[in-house]
């Protein structure tokens, strides 16, 4: 089995359902007495978050090799980050990482050219939908011929804020689910999206395909069954204990 390394804390919350679906996924493919191989550098996403918001994607880049080269160092063969705002910077963290990297971005987009997504609606932290910055996730999904579609200004602000002061402290509320299914119905009415992208690695925790009036893109799951493709590989399943 190959050894994946991830970068956590971008957030803790996120962290954590990364690791929970990664063994949960090498358990479907190999025995529930089989786990991955499997390291975590944990930074900050309060730092991320600094660094986007100050422009500093050099001092972003950095940051975040260096958690690479952290995991490389432990045994790592395959790595990601568990967060889409770092993504950013991705094509340069491919460029400097000592491992291969596993695009979540890519991930999500292959899903939905795979289900015959035409349009889709955005949801993620500001950094991921404003128009300055979102280059990194909507151009993989219209060079692959799937609209993207963002919310209004007010509602970027508003999802923005409720992920850094909600979500990433692990609080889920019914009155930010209800905000957020409420901005996929008004998105989803005005414009007819197909399909909406929780593009922010906590949205998860709040939006699924129970609750959004729309089919949801989960990127958690998503991603995390390209990880577990890249652990697992040919690997054959062992006999049960």
């Amino acid at each position: 089995m190959t050894k994946l390394g991830i970068i956590g804390g971008t957030g803790p919350e996120s962290t954590l359902l990364y690791y929970r679906a990664i063994c949960e996924g090498v358990q479907a493919r190999l025995g529930d007495d089989t786990l991955p191989q499997l390291t975590v550098e944990s930074l900050s996403v309060f730092e991320v978050f600094r660094y986007c918001g100050a422009g500093d994607f050099d001092g972003l880049t950095a940051y975040l090799s260096e958690g690479f080269e952290s995991l490389a160092a432990a045994g790592a063969q395959v790595a990601s980050l568990t967060a889409i705002t770092p993504h950013i910077v991705f094509d340069r963290l491919v460029e400097a990482s000592p491992v291969p990297l596993v695009s979540a971005v890519d991930a999500v987009r292959d899903e939905a050219v795979a289900r015959g997504t035409g349009k889709v609606l955005l949801l993620g932290t500001g950094f991921t939908m404003s128009p300055e910055t979102n280059g990194f996730f909507t151009r993989p999904f219209t060079d692959a011929g799937v609209e993207v579609v963002l919310p209004d200004a007010a509602e970027i602000e508003e999802v923005q804020h409720r992920i850094a002061t909600e979500l990433e402290l692990g609080v889920v509320t019914d009155e930010t689910r209800d905000r957020f299914v409420g901005i996929i119905d008004r998105v989803h009415r005005a414009e007819g999206v197909d399909q909406v992208v929780l593009g922010c690695t906590e949205l998860p925790m709040v939006l699924n395909d129970s609750v959004s009036p729309v089919p949801c893109l989960d990127t958690v799951a998503i991603h995390t069954r390209a990880l577990v493709d890249a652990a697992v590989g040919d690997t054959e399943p062992r006999p049960g204990i």
